[in-house]
């Protein structure tokens, strides 16, 4: 619609109603690491209430190279709270400070790769008690939205999607940082972690594209960046993502380029090198090593989709950033 735009509100930052799709999802995700213990990880939930589950992911990477991980699909009947696992989300003050625990256990892996075949690896590997306790502050303005109109004095939905498609009608990201402790194994690390978190709306398919490169990056508490390609079933491509500046407000990237060293069996993302163009015309390049990395799985109607998650340090000139570089793609042959 020629009267629509990408509107961010203040209660995007809370869940959405139910609007009713047999494969509505409402996700929310934070990621973190502290340079300083060298440990970091990513939560997720993503309720599905009208197929009766949520998602429920939480991944921790260790300093020794060993990978904390456990998914489950536990039953809920609502969209009222993120809340199911043993995974637990607050949004205390919208963009500015979320709460975030997990009481319950995790795979722990010496070697992550194992979780490309996950029955065997839950079954080969110890399961180890898990808790985390973290505040999640807000650093940068909150980006995305959903497309919207105006209904006399309140904004109304726009956005659709063809069907098969859905992956997010609405979506927002935003730099943080997670202050609290990780209980895992009975180790306890006491957290000082930027990351950057997202929250979707709408219906998903995780088969929707047919690829897609989200690298999340943050330098600190000043500056960050998350480009992201993905490229449609038509091979369409879509170029998003921002940059962060404290103090100014987030740039807006219209062109992603990326280079990718693949390595071993699995053929999984190790060496990255990206040019990400901003609004302004500003070109800058940033270089990323995986340092550890578990290749995750979705599953509908017989098609593998792997999410692989590869922690990564990134180098923009002479800062230095950790942040996830997570890979779709669909596992044909």
């Amino acid at each position: 619609m020629s009267d629509a735009e990408l509107r961010l509100l203040e209660t995007d930052d809370l869940v959405h109603a139910n609007t009713g799709e047999p494969n509505f999802n409402e996700s929310a995700y934070y990621n973190f690491f502290d340079p300083r213990l060298r440990v970091g990880g990513f939560v997720r939930l993503g309720n599905r209430p009208n197929e009766g589950y949520a998602e429920m992911t939480t991944c921790f990477y260790l300093p020794d190279g060993r990978v904390g991980f456990m998914f489950k699909r536990p039953s809920i009947t609502s969209n009222e709270r993120h809340d199911a696992g043993g995974l637990h989300f607050d949004v205390r003050t919208p963009f500015v400070e979320h709460r975030i625990t997990y009481a319950g256990n995790a795979c722990l892996l010496v070697d992550p790769l194992q979780m490309a075949e996950p029955r065997d690896a839950f079954a080969k590997n110890p399961h180890v008690p898990v808790n985390l306790d973290v505040r999640w502050l807000g650093l940068s303005p909150g980006y995305g939205g959903e497309l919207r109109r105006r209904d006399g004095d309140r904004w109304v939905s726009a956005g659709a999607e063809r069907p098969g498609q859905e992956f997010a009608k609405g979506h927002l990201e935003q730099h943080g940082k997670a202050v609290g402790t990780l209980m895992i194994a009975g180790e306890r690390f006491d957290l000082d972690a930027p990351g950057l978190r997202d929250h979707s709306w709408g219906p998903r398919y995780w088969q929707a594209p047919k690829y897609y490169r989200w690298l999340t990056m943050s330098f600190g508490e000043d500056l960050g960046a998350v480009p992201l390609l993905t490229v449609n079933r038509d091979g369409s491509e879509v170029h998003a993502g921002y940059v962060y500046r404290r103090g100014k407000p987030n740039e807006r990237i219209v062109r992603t380029e990326i280079e990718t060293e693949l390595v071993g069996l699995q053929q999984l993302h190790d060496r990255i090198r990206v040019r990400a163009t901003t609004a302004s015309g500003v070109t800058i390049a940033i270089s990323g090593t995986v340092l550890s990395m578990i290749p995750l799985r979705n599953r509908r109607e017989g098609k593998v989709t792997r999410i692989a998650e590869g922690m990564t340090e990134w180098r923009w000139g002479e800062r230095v950033g950790y942040g996830l570089s997570e890979y779709l793609d669909h596992l044909v042959d």
